[in-house]
């Protein structure tokens, strides 16, 4: 299955040959020839945005940037594994891939040091949106609710448990209706096959379902609700409180309290060289005036807009270029090493579990890894970050 996953990222490349004039180099910009980065499907909102950075590379540094989509977090990681890519736009994959949980839970992978260069958050949020002709107003009204699952995204699951926490209700507490796919799941929305599922709220199947005799409404996650918000995190540590002032339903002037998490994430492995990261992280920070505008999401990428302390350790080249840029501060250099600390206990807690001759089959390997998992993290004194 790995394999097969692996392949789907042999897709089409983007390539940037554009001619530039003479490209302003700054000094301490050093750029390789060519460079490739993965991403989303072609026409995501992080494919786009990628090309759009890949652009500013070519027009201003003379870098060749290629764009390799991918369908899935396997495959867009694949090639950087195998050092063929440095960077990848990720989305909340790139938190999962770290823990080791959900397909990074197989033998082939584990925990992954993966480290952040830029991510972006914009005026969207991502939750659950749910059919206005239910009646539900409030997370917690979803008990008894047909709620979207797709099959084979673990990790879209997972973030439609974390909303349904907010409300105090667990998968046992709804209905689940399976799809096959993201697509379908909504079309299923349209249909009253289901009552709600998870999306940013930018998503054009939101929009459809907004203008469909259904409707669409997004319930909130008020931010002053502590409790609520830890159970959130407890599901999934990865979301943080976060106004909403774009999407179906939801403007500047009818704005909502909800939750997001960054989308995309330009993220590479930690083994990367830091003045390489450093260079990658200085010329989008430099060239994001050039990029800013070129796709919906790319403004979320400016440097003063960083998502701070989040729960993925940001590179220490990256953390240079933000220092540089007077968007570093000592709080955040504590977090991240707490951070990196974290991917020293998963790393080893992986190798010891190597050692102890684990099961062959697949899923008695999985259950026996997310014990060891949980010890390891408990004896560390830090949160399990996946609890249900």
């Amino acid at each position: 299955m790995i394999r097969r996953l692996m392949n789907s990222a042999s897709g089409a490349l983007a390539t940037f040959s554009l001619l530039a004039a003479a490209p302003a180099l700054a000094d301490d910009v050093k750029l390789p020839p060519t460079m490739t980065v993965t991403a989303y499907d072609t026409g995501t909102a992080g494919f786009n945005i990628a090309v759009g950075v890949g652009k500013m590379m070519k027009d201003k540094y003379g870098t060749d940037v290629r764009v390799l989509p991918a369908g899935n977090d396997v495959a867009r990681l694949a090639p950087l594994r195998a050092k063929r890519a440095v960077m990848s736009a990720m989305g909340s994959g790139t938190y999962f891939a770290q823990e080791g949980v959900f397909e990074f839970g197989a033998k082939e992978w584990g925990p992954q040091p993966l480290q952040l260069v830029l991510s972006s958050v914009d005026c969207n949020a991502a939750t659950l949106g749910v059919a206005k002709d239910t009646g539900v107003t409030e997370v917690k009204q979803l008990k008894g609710k047909r709620v979207g699952f797709v099959v084979g995204s673990p990790a879209l699951n997972q973030n439609s448990l974390a909303i349904l926490a907010f409300g105090d209700l667990k998968q046992s507490d709804i209905k689940t209706v399976e799809f096959s796919s993201y697509g379908a799941m909504w079309k299923g929305m349209v249909n009253n096959d289901v009552d709600a599922a998870f999306a940013t709220t930018i998503t054009g199947p939101a929009k459809e379902l907004e203008t469909s005799p259904r409707g669409i409404i997004w319930p909130p996650l008020p931010h002053n609700d502590k409790a609520g918000w830890e159970r959130v995190k407890k599901v999934g540590s990865f979301f943080f409180p976060h106004m909403a002032t774009c999407g179906a339903g939801i403007s500047k002037d009818k704005p909502i309290e909800l939750g997001n998490y960054p989308y995309p994430i330009f993220m590479v492995y930690g083994s990367v060289p830091a003045d390489e990261v450093y260079s990658i992280t200085k010329a989008m920070i430099v060239g994001y005036d050039a990029y800013k505008d070129a796709a919906p999401g790319s403004s979320g990428l400016g440097a003063d807009r960083q998502t701070k302390n989040w729960v993925v350790p940001v590179h220490p080249g990256a953390a240079k270029a933000l220092k540089e840029a007077g968007q570093w501060s000592d709080a955040q250099e504590a977090h991240n090493k707490g951070l990196l600390k974290r991917q020293e206990v998963l790393g080893a807690a992986w190798a010891d579990y190597g050692k102890s001759s684990p099961p062959s089959d697949d899923k008695a390997f999985l259950d026996g890894w997310l014990k060891a998992r949980a010890a390891a993290l408990s004896k560390a004194n830090m949160p399990n970050g996946f609890e249900q």
